[in-house]
């Protein structure tokens, strides 16, 4: 999966660029946004926008929202070139959720730097992090597929539909780092999941259905198989966070142990005050919900998470959610060499150390 993530990463970052260039021109501007009523400043464009969310992704990241969504467009048996602007759709949106999220949650760190709030002020951050939201309707609105009116229709109601159902995610984990306790149950906490991570991925899914004009019942399973690996790696990312933080010099792009700095209601802390020692449980919950933490207090709750069994629990329900996915994959008629990639994604997502 590596391999064919670096395979299709310039591809898409090269398609992105059609949409959002790393240098803004008037031309750009007008053609993409319309013509002025007076005059546009393409320089503070240039400087609130375009700078800001190319340092963000030349940071890194995987674009595998994107890769999936070719695959999944492959499978279905179109040519993924032809409709690649859709596929960029998900990976701008994603990326999009992760300016305003660092913003909301208080993030010192993203990808190795420091959180574009920190770098270019928390007013030009969360622009272009909203920007980013909006930005990709462009590409339904411009059609470059040529999609007949109603397909344009379903992508553009999906679309709400689904970035809707993202802001209740994002309003649950926030409230939840905002709590004394930990009183959320799993259930609350995978569909959380569900509306946040999941979401991006049920676009991914559900986006390669429409262009390639699939029945109904595909796009809702190739959106479960989505929505079930997007969780995955959710859980994925929660247990990188803890283990890299319990190895020394790591250097894991999110920031070493920022869950538990920013109080986060991960699986793994949920599980940890459901089944560690009473006073090891409140000392974990003292931690998350402090305004600021040590290093060794970061260190001490990461202690608590691994040693009571809350790190292997994650990994197995992760990996159970995998399999669920590949379960969802196997329901659907797809090209054998693609749907290889796509099941080998799904284990990726657990298995990957960064």
């Amino acid at each position: 999966m590596r391999e064919v993530l670096a395979e299709w990463r310039p591809i898409v970052d090269r398609e992105i660029e059609h949409l959002l260039p790393r240098e803004i021109d008037a031309a750009y501007v007008a053609d993409f946004f319309g013509e002025p009523t007076y005059r546009y400043d393409p320089a503070a464009i240039q400087g609130a926008l375009s700078t800001p969310v190319w340092d963000l992704l030349d940071r890194g990241g995987k674009r595998w929202r994107a890769v999936v969504c070719c695959l999944l467009i492959e499978a279905f048996g179109a040519d993924p070139h032809e409709y690649l602007p859709y596929a960029c759709i998900p990976e701008i949106l994603h990326n999009g959720t992760i300016i305003v999220d660092d913003v909301e949650d208080g993030a010192t760190m993203r990808r190795g730097d420091p959180a574009l709030h920190h770098v270019y002020g928390t007013d030009v951050a969360l622009n272009a992090g909203n920007a980013m939201y909006f930005l990709p309707l462009k590409v339904i609105a411009r059609d470059p597929a040529g999609l007949p009116p109603e397909r344009r229709l379903a992508a553009y109601e999906m679309l709400m539909d689904e970035l809707n159902r993202t802001h209740l995610g994002q309003g649950m984990d926030i409230r939840w780092h905002n709590e004394r306790s930990i009183e959320v149950s799993e259930a609350e906490y995978l569909e959380m999941c569900a509306c946040k991570t999941g979401c991006l991925g049920r676009i991914v899914a559900r986006l390669a259905a429409i262009v390639t004009d699939q029945p109904p019942e595909v796009e809702r399973r190739a959106a479960r198989f989505a929505e079930r690996m997007s969780i995955a790696f959710q859980i994925g990312d929660d247990i990188l966070d803890v283990e890299h933080a319990a190895t020394e010099g790591g250097a894991f792009g999110k920031g070493i142990g920022n869950d538990v700095r920013e109080g986060k209601r991960t699986l793994l802390a949920i599980h940890a005050a459901a089944n560690a020692p009473p006073e090891r449980a409140a000392r974990l919950e003292t931690i998350l919900r402090a305004p600021e933490n040590t290093d060794d207090e970061v260190t001490e709750a990461v202690e608590i998470l691994r040693t009571g069994g809350s790190v292997e629990y994650a990994r197995e329900r992760a990996l159970s959610l995998a399999a669920e996915a590949r379960t969802h994959l196997d329901e659907l008629d797809l090209a054998a060499e693609p749907a290889e990639h796509l099941a080998a994604f799904t284990r990726f997502v657990v298995e990957r150390d960064a």
